[in-house]
């Protein structure tokens, strides 16, 4: 089936691209730099164990209002009306940050914005599955790539030296994430589908074994593809440094930055070829087996050159994958009623990697070094490949 006159409007996936974009200005600046900033200046030498108690509360409640959240998009079936509340809530919330001088304020407030924030994130995502079909989701899942770099850019502005003071940084973040989330909420007007919210007549819908399966392993396979994002995500540059001390944090900054501006037109490709081949699974498996090769190569490495090589394969795939992912398991979701929630379940691979990869990395490092890491992260990379291959089989993708 193409995706001609009879798909959602472009005006509507543009604007949703730009909206999903939001949600990474709402959180990638704050998490990954005002926050550790403000820690470290507060927290001195303890700053590692404030980071990790926020972190943890922070996941915590991020997991469980996420599900929530959904479940009351659901029940009430107004997404825009949960969307905008949620705006509003953690546009408000933000500039609490900048008062709070305790961890149990910066705790408090925190855990206020995640929840206010996964208000508006989690109907949005359902959104996205009550008005893009299914020929469309390839196209989709490579407009959400633009979210990571969309993020990046942010924190890099308002960040710039001498540009804003912590208080109006804050503010700069609410202002950016309203204006890439109000757009879609007014002008979205998305063509309806009916067989994209038919419910079944039963009372209790039936469920198939394969379509059970299907969500059982794309669940897994994003699973174990963050838990490798979440290690790279925090060693990066502590594991770099012990090839080459030379590296910077500003030089692994600009790989980040690489890795996602590559990453967008390599999602766009593949989401479109994916929907004209009627091929979903393919690149999301094709994806997962590169990043695998790309840990193996990182863990191989004895120079810089190699290192980074290994690097931007991995994480120009993984990038691929996760915004593919995203689009494609709408595919999987059996009920239409229950959407919400069933995202927000799947939300869980986003928070949980961020729980278990202390363990894992604490386990491993002393003992193997970070090669032995990188030999484990990639046997978790190549069997998400495999679940995948079960879940084209599970769809009847040939």
């Amino acid at each position: 089936m193409t995706d001609g006159p009879r798909g959602q409007s472009p005006r509507f996936l543009a604007l949703y691209a730009l909206a999903w974009a939001g949600g990474a200005i709402a959180y990638t600046p704050l998490l990954t730099l005002i926050l550790p900033l403000k820690v470290i200046t507060l927290a001195g030498d303890d700053a590692v164990n404030w980071l990790s108690a926020i972190a943890f509360c922070g996941a915590i409640s991020a997991s469980l209002a996420n599900i929530g959240f959904g479940w009351l998009s659901d029940w009430t079936g107004n997404r825009r009306l949960w969307i905008g509340s949620g705006l509003m809530a953690s546009s408000a919330a933000l500039p609490l940050l900048g008062q709070a001088q305790t961890l149990y304020q910066i705790i408090a407030v925190i855990v206020f914005w995640q929840v206010a924030l996964n208000m508006m994130l989690s109907p949005l995502a359902a959104w996205a599955g009550d008005h893009v079909p299914d020929y469309q989701k390839g196209r989709l899942g490579g407009l959400l790539s633009l979210a990571p770099a969309m993020g990046a850019v942010a924190g890099a502005l308002v960040t710039w030296p001498g540009l804003a003071e912590e208080g109006m940084r804050l503010w700069a973040i609410a202002a950016m994430v309203a204006a890439c989330v109000v757009p879609v909420l007014v002008l979205g007007k998305p063509k309806h589908f009916p067989h994209l919210m038919a419910m079944e007549e039963q009372e209790e819908p039936v469920v198939t074994g394969n379509q059970r399966r299907a969500v059982i392993k794309m669940w897994l396979a994003r699973l174990l593809l963050q838990i490798s994002e979440a290690a790279l995500f925090a060693f990066l540059l502590i594991w770099l440094k012990t090839i080459s001390t030379s590296i910077t944090d500003a030089d692994v900054a600009r790989l980040f930055g690489l890795v996602l501006v590559i990453a967008i037109p390599v999602s766009l490709i593949a989401g479109r070829w994916a929907d004209r081949h009627e091929r979903p699974i393919l690149p999301l498996r094709a994806s997962a087996a590169i990043a695998a090769l790309g840990l193996l190569v990182m863990a191989l490495a004895q120079d810089s050159t190699v290192a980074v090589a290994g690097y931007i394969l991995f994480g120009v795939s993984g990038a691929v994958f996760l915004s593919l992912h995203s689009a494609q398991t709408l595919r999987v979701l059996p009920r239409p009623e229950t959407r919400g929630r069933d995202l927000g379940i799947f939300n869980l691979t986003n928070t949980v990697p961020s729980l278990v990869m202390p363990g894992i990395a604490l386990a491993l490092i002393p003992v193997f070094g970070f090669q032995g890491m990188f030999f484990a992260l990639a046997g978790l990379a190549f069997v998400s490949a495999l679940f995948l291959a079960g879940v084209r089989q599970d769809l009847g993708e040939a």
